[in-house]
């Protein structure tokens, strides 16, 4: 299979009172697999105005984009897909949580605040995304390619 152009996406590493923001992002329901909101980069936009936006569709949220925390990427080898995500430390700044609100693109079906104790129990990507989140503020980190989850 021909290798495509990796896509780029932009995903938000949003912590409150301890909890961590994911959704899960499977139209149809059809993976309990959980990620950070965020979502494909448009051209000709910035990554923070593409992040802003990604997270309000998702979640309907406002937030700040803060520093950059990690890089990951993952590909599959039977189709060529390739994606680079870049995770930045955000801080909501308006909004809450709303169990009404609805993803205009009908993808993201569920969002929750998870408590550092409770990720164990699911199944979430990247694997390095609780320690990011929850660790010390530091230089951002580099997650070495994988192969896209199920």
């Amino acid at each position: 299979m021909k290798p495509h152009s990796p896509r780029l996406a932009t995903r938000a590493i949003i912590v409150q009172d301890g909890c961590l923001l994911l959704v899960n992002a499977y139209a149809g329901r059809r993976s309990d697999l959980w990620c950070a909101p965020g979502g494909g980069v448009e051209p000709g936009r910035s990554l923070p105005d593409n992040l802003v936006r990604e997270v309000h569709e998702e979640c309907g949220l406002h937030v700040s984009v803060g520093p950059l925390a990690l890089v990951n990427e993952f590909h599959d080898p039977r189709t060529g897909f390739h994606q680079v995500d870049l995770f930045f430390r955000c801080t909501v700044v308006a909004g809450q949580l709303d169990p009404g609100w609805s993803d205009p693109e009908r993808v993201v079906h569920t969002r929750r605040f998870f408590a550092e104790s409770e990720l164990s129990a699911i199944r979430l990507k990247p694997d390095s995304l609780p320690g990011i989140a929850f660790g010390s503020h530091g230089p951002a980190h580099y997650d070495p390619l994988e192969v896209i989850a199920p």
